[in-house]
């Protein structure tokens, strides 16, 4: 029994007319008439006591009827059910960055995501940008979050409405801590604690303006709490950016930052040419339109 004829018998039904049923599914009433004859052929049974002006149901086309009804719905919702899987999101987003505040325009999008598409899960990894760029190429991750400058020519790029500025963390009994600012000056002569990727980088002198044989360097570190436990025993200075840790309350540590004021824009990268699942793409989407104004 062909789901097509089905339909053709419930027009024919509602209409109470075979011309009329033809004009309705758009197509010629000799062809119509010769698909309902072979559904009662089929069925072994009349269906329609046929009349000059109209056409009625016999008690076996009121049965056909309602079973028609029920069969007919039922596809058409598994149709719609089917262009829903189309449409339906889920999956897993996975997303490096180094520690910073610029990560709350991302949780931004998350959370809204997170309300719409409930299946949706999203894996965080947290690493300096060399540990984030390897995972992106290796596609352990699908987005990481650079605070520049970085070699990201070879990646796709979005700008984030965000820049973050350079600063010292230290003890708020440092005496230096009373400062408003410490100059690049003060900073040649004190003990620091720099981040390995400033000093293997050969952008971050050019940003810093000061270069890494320049600095008073005691340890390096890849991601700062474990260097502000160092800071905590006065071993140093932690030379990193604002927001990292924080410094408020009864924190014993605080954030001093560097005259003239150093800032360094945050990028979201992505590979080239990458394939996303639909979870990737509308988290992609998102953050687009949320740093739209921006870039």
């Amino acid at each position: 029994m062909d789901i097509r004829v089905l339909r053709y018998f419930l027009a024919v039904a509602r209409e109470g007319n075979i011309s009329k049923a033809a004009e309705y599914l758009h197509i010629t009433q000799p062809t119509l008439s010769r698909q309902l004859k072979e559904l009662e052929e089929e069925l072994g049974a009349e269906l329609f006591i046929r009349g000059k002006r109209s056409i009625s149901l016999t008690d076996e086309g009121m049965f056909l009827r309602k079973r028609a009804e029920e069969i007919t719905s039922l596809m058409d919702k598994t149709e719609a059910e089917f262009h829903q899987l189309d449409e339906f999101i889920s999956g897993d987003v996975y997303i490096g960055g180094g520690e910073t505040l610029a990560m709350n325009i991302l949780a931004e999008v998350m959370s809204e995501m997170n309300q719409e598409h409930p299946d949706v899960k999203f894996h965080l990894y947290s690493g300096n940008a060399d540990d984030v760029i390897d995972r992106i190429d290796k596609g352990l991750i699908d987005f990481g979050v650079i605070i520049e400058p970085a070699d990201i020519r070879k990646y796709e790029t979005m700008r984030l409405a965000y820049t973050d500025k350079y600063g010292l963390i230290m003890r708020k009994d440092d005496p230096l801590a009373h400062n408003k600012y410490i100059s690049i000056e003060e900073l040649k002569k004190l003990p620091l604690l720099v981040a390995k990727r400033i000093v293997d980088s050969k952008y971050f002198p050019e940003i810093l303006g000061i270069y890494p044989e320049d600095m008073n360097i005691k340890a390096t570190f890849n991601l700062i709490y474990n260097a502000t436990l160092l800071v905590e025993q006065g071993m140093g200075y932690a030379l990193t950016i604002d927001h990292l840790i924080n410094t408020l309350g009864n924190n014993s540590l605080c954030f001093i930052p560097i005259e003239p004021e150093i800032s360094v824009n945050l990028s979201v990268i992505w590979k080239r040419f990458q394939f996303f699942s639909k979870a990737s793409e509308e988290f992609l989407n998102r953050l687009k339109i949320k740093t739209k104004q921006f870039n």
